[in-house]
């Protein structure tokens, strides 16, 4: 299974926060989109955070990404950095005006603007 998972077909990497918050929500439900729509592949951000060797070079190896971070705490950001990934695009959706909270029922809205600023971010 992590073969498949590591694997890389030119597509964008998507690593989104899953934070205990809306935002962090968001940031994962929009990759989960994205990647269902077929712009992207959402990657496991905790198996990079967890130095597991395979998810790490995939990471490095990748030509294109984005991370996105639901507030300005900035978990994947961190988590790219200590694996000393650089981090190609990059998003905070409290930037994009969204309030931090924690109401986890999403707004449609608010995913189409993340989505939205995602693709941006990756022209």
């Amino acid at each position: 299974m992590v073969e498949k998972c590591c694997t890389q077909e030119g597509d964008i990497m998507i690593l989104a926060c899953s934070g205990g918050s809306n935002v962090g929500q968001l940031s994962n439900q929009a990759a989960i989109e994205l990647t269902q729509e077929g712009f992207g592949k959402m990657f496991c951000l905790a198996g990079i955070g967890g130095h597991l060797g395979g998810f790490v070079q995939s990471a490095k190896d990748v030509p294109a990404m984005v991370a996105v971070d639901g507030c300005e705490v900035g978990c994947a950001k961190a988590i790219l950095d200590h694996a000393k990934i650089p981090t190609k695009n990059y998003l905070v959706l409290t930037e994009l005006g969204i309030e931090k909270n924690k109401d986890f029922n999403l707004k449609a809205g608010d995913i189409q603007k993340v989505k939205a600023a995602v693709q941006s971010a990756c022209k």
